[in-house]
């Protein structure tokens, strides 16, 4: 029996396709600590912002037992000020404390259901304006690579999801196996990949909090079995 920590990707119409696999790619690449699952809010295939569709295994469910819940870019075509009420529903699902990570758009839709209010956050830099005039009550930092807020965390653009998921991994796990992981994704080869966070707050930018330390429900599942097949098994 291998113990994982469980993640959900919520894909909404929209979705970017690279950075709805990047979860799955750069934590899949640390074995043995991760069961990544995809879902939509009604279990149905939805349309990418390329031309084809994207079929998930899950719905709404596993939201409910993730110990973190991500949400990957959407096209901005797709975004809204506030989530349509079935993303809500499949948001209010999320248990509390369950830690919150968004790439690039993704930012929106946190923020659209309030989740954000408050707290400190970044998307992409391209459109900082928009989402401050929607979202004043965020402290929205346009110039970082990421933001990590303890049990809410925040990338930019694109790529910077690689790198926010990478942090995930040495913020669980420790920078040797965030090295490890960088290095199966991609087959790299030479120095270090995850570097500690900076001290000038620009990549990435991250504030101490007094929350509990987020993510930290794991539980059991069979080395036997495909841990996207495994899904939604309740945790004992």
């Amino acid at each position: 029996m291998t113990r994982f920590h469980r993640v959900a990707v919520l894909a909404l119409e929209g979705v970017y396709p690279f950075e709805l696999g990047i979860p799955s790619r750069v934590l899949g690449a640390a074995p043995g600590r991760y069961e990544v699952a995809t879902c939509t809010v009604d279990g149905r295939p939805v349309r990418g912002n390329a031309d084809f569709s994207i079929t998930v295994e899950h719905g709404p469910e596993i939201l409910a037992t993730a110990d973190t819940v991500v949400i990957p870019s959407v096209d901005m075509a797709r975004v809204s000020r506030e989530p349509s009420p079935a993303v809500r529903e499949a948001l209010a699902a999320v248990a509390p404390g369950t830690r919150l990570v968004s790439i690039c758009t993704g930012a929106f839709v946190l923020a659209g259901a309030g989740l954000l209010d408050g707290r400190p956050a970044t998307t992409h830099w391209r459109l900082a304006d928009v989402f401050r005039s929607w979202y004043p009550a965020v402290d929205l930092d346009a110039d970082v690579l990421f933001v990590d807020d303890g049990d809410v965390l925040t990338s930019a653009g694109a790529a910077a999801g690689v790198d926010l998921c990478l942090h995930l991994v040495r913020r669980d796990h420790g920078s040797e196996v965030a090295n490890a992981a960088a290095r199966a994704a991609w087959s790299r080869r030479g120095g270090t990949v995850v570097r500690p966070s900076t001290s000038n707050g620009r990549c990435p930018r991250t504030r101490a909090t007094a929350r509990p330390p987020p993510g930290s429900g794991l539980w059991s599942a069979s080395t036997s079995r495909s841990p996207s097949r495994s899904w939604p098994a309740t945790p004992a």
